[in-house]
Parts: structure tokens; C-alpha cells; sequence
């Protein structure tokens, strides 16, 4: 039948798409490469020739020869290897590492590992000599003739922690004219502002060029997800959002032996920095100055260190002045309210960006903001994803409307489209023009079915990148067994629900709202009259409990949300059938489900006779 041929392949293709989503989807030049190939070892001038390689570490928490901590087994022991500058905020604790100056150890307070409020504390930044190394420095390039702090400088602090009403200085006098000093406010958030800054004393005068560098050491585990963009990124200037992936940057243009990345140049406005699902750090330059970023992975027999790089046009620093240059770094969580207030307080180009909206950007922020605007009245996303729902329904309601009334006439004409075929069995062409005759007498468009399957995938796919990419999600309960809409439906039918005390494999994992959505799927497909074709009647059949095992692993809200649209849309079918006095084949096809078949059969009866009475008649017979 056509009008069901052209809803299953409306289904298909969408459904396609929707898998396919989910499956795949100023300094010389030498001297910037030499410099970058020094920032990848530390940010340390290169040794002498001739000088002795450093010792092994003696023990894990002891220092290496050249002053640097040793490698520890644990991240605590990592903490303890070197004196720390104390950071206590309402949302944040950590410390920064006096040696080197490194912003390398941030945990976020109001977020836990698990649902559970005992589990620990998410962490985001960790100190290099650790395992999963991850942290921030700034300061300035290393010059021919000038030393300048490293990852070996050992800092003084003129306070004793760092609190977000307390900002704290910290010093190296170089013993060779210069002074250096780094100022680091925080704020009550997850930004903190560093201003480095170089005093010439008497007899010194310098240029020196500004930098700022996330670097993460060891590759991470992602979600590997199409839809969602882990890695690192940034927004540069007029190129835009650049976005690589950790095996990505494997592929791009090799820059020495070690080193693979890609660079940009000129940039003005923007940030650069490295991105987790609901975790990031970045660095944001001032936006009124060029700078150019550098995104690259270094491969060494240790492992892998991914980095990105910020670096700003020299300073000239005269004879008894001073110079300096700030840099923004932001870590903590991608709470949307968070970052666009941050975008909009220091005019930061597309910081948004931070959090992947991804191509139906115009569609998933408005909807985020929507079932925000709800949930704060509701206090439930769950209930603010129902009410949503309502309200996309009611948005699209005459398209459905008409929609679902050309599919009514439809099936209103099927006994004139079977005589047509009988008609002109051989004769496929003139079967084409007598059906378009049909369509355009009855004033039927037999594509109007697809419409409202079609226009609504865009905001399918916007809900699921809500719910997939969006902290404010994570950890979101809704009623009953659902303590986190963001993550799959722990149930599990395998278990009886939690009744036989053991733990199928993940192939079992088939949770209860994942088969209340399979139910909804199979009666909105009875809602249609069985198709004749067995190819499509058996893709019918199968449909719903395809989508029930693929379903089973997505997030619960979205499960939830296609159950009750799938509940919504039968209501709204079932209503606008009737209205048009078209027969709903709903309970003779459960009928015939149940074993019931002959009553089916039997009301199906006459329509062959009406069928070949009325085209006989408009074909003059």
C-alpha cells in the first residue's frame, strides 16, 4: 500500500540516520618550532651539550636530579612530592604546585563520581608526576640568553592559600636582573585569571613572548561516541570552532620526530583548550590581541602527552620597567548558565562552543533552555521532558493534522487503488497516471505521511544531544527507579527486575522503559493497516523490538520521551482517524496479533467489491 510504503521508508531512512549518528557520526619560524619542541620537554632551555643525563628517580615523592618531582604511583603521593599553595573556594578545592607553578590539582565539590553522595569528588586537573597527569602553566617563552621560570622554578607565595576573596602572588627573582611574578585570583565559579608579569632591573632589558598551555599526559578514556566531541578544541578567530579528537590529532602533519599537530596563526578572539563529556578546561587569551594556538600530540616510548598551546606576540621590557600579560584558564564543569555568563561577562568569542551542541545547534540550546525554563517550575527533568513533548506536539499539531488526514483519505481510496492494479496489470505506467488522477480528485499528497516523522528528527536528535552532552542532566532522577536520566535504565527484565540476585551480561541489559517504549512503537505501527508486501510486513513486525534493544543502551530520559511521543502520537492519530470516519485498524490488528484473525479478515471482507465498482464507473465502463 503506498501510503504505508512511503511511512516505512520515512521510518527507515529516519531511523538510519539516527544509527548512523550514533555508530560513526612575530618569532622566526625555526626558532617558534625550536621553542614549541622546548615547551613540549617542560618549557626548559634545552641542556648543554655534553651535560649528564639526570639519575632515576631513588624513590616515588623524592626529587630527580634536575629538581623536578619524581614519578609517583598514586596521585596523592604525587601531591605530597612537592610544597603546594592551598586553593579552598565554595566549589572548588586543589592546589597549585610552588615548583614549576602549575595549576595541577582541581576537584570539583558539588559533583560526585556516582549517583551515590558518598562517592568522591569529581577531579579534573592532576599533577604530571602522577598517573593521569593534567594541568595548566603560563608564563613566558624561553629567549637565547635569558632564564625565565620552568617547570624546575621553585616559587615563592606571599599568602598562604588561595581563596576566591584572597588573590595570591607568587615570585622568582632570577639572580640575573629580572623578577618575575604571577598573580592567580579565582572567582566563586571555575575561572581563574593569572597575570604574569616581569620586572627589568637595572642593566637588564628584555623581549619576551607570553604563553599558556593545557597539557594532558597519557591518552584518556572516551565515550567514543560520533555524536559527542571529546578532545581538544577551540575557538581561533575568524577560522572558528577547530575540534580534534585524540586519535585525530595521530593523523594530522608530523612537526618533528616525536610531535604531530596543527597550527593556527593570526587568531583574534577566541579560546583553545582540551574537553571531556561534562568536564573542561581552557585558556582565553585577551580577545582585542593576536595569538596563535597550536594543538599536538607528542609520542615517546612513555607514552602520549596531548597539548594545547596559546602563545602571544613578544612584550618589550625596558631597562627599569615592566611588562605583562593575563590569561584566563577555565576548569570545573560545562554548566551551560556557567559559560554563557562567562562569554557575556568578559566578551569571550563563541565560548559556548565549550559545551557540544553539535550541528542542530539552533534547535538544541533553545530546547535545553526550554526544559530548563520548566524544570524550574516542576523541579523534575523528567516531567519537564513530558511537558516538553506536549508542547512539541502541540507546535507541530497541523502538520500532523493534515498529515495524518491525507493518510486518512488514503486508506480511504485503497479499494479504487487495488482495482486500478487490477485493471492494468501489465501496464505499470498507465497504473502511475490513473493513480496521480486518483490523488488529485481526492486532493491526497501521498507524502504528507512522512512530514511529521521527517520534521521531527532534527528535534529528536536536538532532546538527544540534551540529554547526552548536558551536566545538568547527569545525575538527574525522575520517579522511581530512574536516578540518573542521562545514563540507561538500570532495570533489567533478565533479573525479573531486580527479583533474581544476579548480573547478566551487558547483551542482556533490557531495562523496563526501554519495553514500555517497544509497546507504544508496536501499537502505533497497529495503528496502520498490515501491510500486503511480506518483506514489510516482517520489518513491522521486528520494528519495535529492534528499537527496544537499541534503546536499551540510551540514555533513560530519551527512552522516556519516545514512549510517551509514541503514546502522544497514537492519541493524536487515533482522534484525527475518526474525526475523518476512516476505520482504525488498531483493534483488528491486535485481534489478529492475539489470534483472532478470522474477525479481521472477516471485516476486511467487502472492500473488493466496492473496489472495482467505483473505478469501473470513473472509467466509463
Amino acid at each position: 500500500m503506498a501510503d504505508n510504503k512511503n511511512f516505512i521508508i520515512a521510518i527507515a531512512l529516519s531511523m538510519a540516520i539516527l544509527i548512523g549518528w550514533n555508530v560513526f557520526f612575530g618569532v622566526p619560524k625555526l626558532e617558534q618550532q625550536r621553542q614549541q619542541v622546548q615547551m613540549q620537554q617542560g618549557v626548559a632551555p634545552a641542556p648543554q651539550a655534553g651535560a649528564p643525563a639526570p639519575a632515576a628517580p631513588a624513590s616515588p615523592g623524592a626529587l630527580a636530579p634536575d629538581g623536578s618531582p619524581a614519578a609517583a604511583p598514586t596521585r596523592d603521593a604525587a601531591l605530597a612530592a612537592a610544597p603546594r599553595l592551598p586553593i579552598e573556594t565554595s566549589r572548588l578545592r586543589g592546589s597549585i604546585a610552588l615548583r614549576g607553578g602549575d595549576i595541577d590539582d582541581i576537584a570539583l565539590r558539588d559533583y560526585r563520581e556516582t549517583v551515590d553522595p558518598n562517592s568522591p569528588n569529581i577531579v579534573v586537573f592532576s599533577p604530571a608526576n602522577g598517573p593521569d597527569g593534567y594541568f595548566a602553566r603560563t608564563g613566558w617563552l624561553p629567549a637565547a640568553g635569558i632564564e625565565v621560570p620552568n617547570a624546575q622554578t621553585l616559587w615563592t607565595a606571599d599568602k598562604p592559600k588561595l581563596t576566591e576573596t584572597d588573590p595570591v602572588t607568587l615570585s622568582w627573582d632570577n639572580g640575573k636582573g629580572l623578577v618575575f611574578k604571577r598573580r592567580i585570583e579565582i572567582d566563586s565559579r571555575f575561572m581563574l585569571t593569572v597575570t604574569d608579569s616581569v620586572e627589568a632591573q637595572a642593566g637588564a632589558q628584555v623581549s619576551l613572548a607570553p604563553y599558556g598551555l593545557i597539557r594532558r599526559i597519557g591518552t584518556p578514556h572516551v565515550a567514543g561516541y560520533y555524536i559527542l566531541h571529546e578532545g581538544l578544541l577551540g575557538v581561533l578567530g575568524d577560522q572558528g570552532l577547530q575540534e580534534f579528537t585524540y586519535a585525530a590529532l595521530d593523523k594530522e602533519t608530523a612537526r618533528s620526530a616525536t610531535e604531530k599537530g596543527k597550527e593556527f596563526t593570526g587568531a583574534t578572539g577566541g579560546w583553545a583548550g582540551i574537553t571531556d563529556k561534562y568536564w573542561a578546561s581552557a585558556l582565553i587569551p585577551d580577545q582585542a590581541t593576536p595569538f596563535n594556538a597550536n594543538f599536538t600530540v607528542n609520542t615517546t616510548p612513555a607514552g602520549k602527552t596531548y597539548q594545547t598551546l596559546i602563545t602571544l606576540p613578544p612584550v618589550q621590557v625596558a631597562q627599569g620597567a615592566s611588562a605583562s600579560s593575563t590569561t584566563r584558564l577555565f576548569v570545573g564543569a560545562k554548566e551551560v548558565a556557567t559559560v554563557d555568563g562567562y562569554e557575556k561577562q568578559y566578551n569571550i568569542k563563541l565560548f559556548d562552543r565549550l559545551i557540544d551542541w553539535g550541528i542542530f545547534y539552533w534547535i538544541t540550546k533553545p530546547l535545553f533552555r526550554l526544559i530548563d525554563m520548566i524544570y524550574k517550575f516542576v523541579g523534575n527533568f523528567g516531567v519537564a521532558i513530558l511537558v516538553v513533548t506536549v508542547l512539541v506536539k502541540a507546535a507541530f499539531f497541523p502538520l500532523a493534522n493534515k498529515s495524518y488526514s491525507s493518510m486518512a483519505k488514503m486508506k480511504a481510496v485503497q479499494p479504487q487503488m487495488a482495482a486500478l492494479k487490477e485493471m492494468y496489470p501489465d501496464d505499470r505506467v498507465k497504473q502511475q497516471q490513473e493513480l496521480m488522477e486518483l490523488y488529485k480528485r481526492e486532493k491526497i499528497n501521498p507524502l504528507a505521511g512522512c512530514l511529521p516523522v521527517v520534521i521531527q528528527i532534527p528535534v529528536f536528535f536536538a532532546l538527544y544531544k540534551v540529554l547526552f552532552v548536558t551536566i545538568e542532566m547527569r545525575h538527574a532522577p525522575f520517579f522511581g527507579w530512574i536516578h540518573d536520566l542521562a545514563a540507561p535504565d538500570p532495570s533489567n527484565i533478565f533479573t525479573l527486575f531486580g527479583l533474581i540476585p544476579w548480573s547478566p551480561p551487558h547483551v542482556l541489559a533490557l531495562g523496563a522503559w526501554p519495553i514500555i517504549m517497544g509497546f507504544t512503537m508496536f501499537v502505533q505501527m497497529k495503528m496502520n493497516p498490515e501491510p500486503q508486501d511480506p518483506v514489510q510486513k516482517t520489518m513491522f513486525t521486528w520494528m519495535p523490538v529492534f528499537f527496544t534493544y537499541l534503546l536499551s543502551s540510551f540514555p533513560a530520559g530519551l527512552v522516556i520521551y519516545w514512549s510517551w511521543n509514541n503514546t502522544l502520537s497514537v492519541a493524536q492519530q487515533y482522534a484525527i482517524m475518526k474525526r475523518q470516519g476512516v476505520k482504525v485498524e488498531l483493534w483488528s490488528n491486535l485481534a489478529g496479533v492475539f489470534g483472532r484473525k478470522s474477525a479481521g479478515k472477516s471485516a476486511a471482507a467487502p472492500a473488493p467489491a466496492s473496489v472495482k465498482r467505483d473505478p469501473a464507473t470513473k472509467a466509463g465502463k
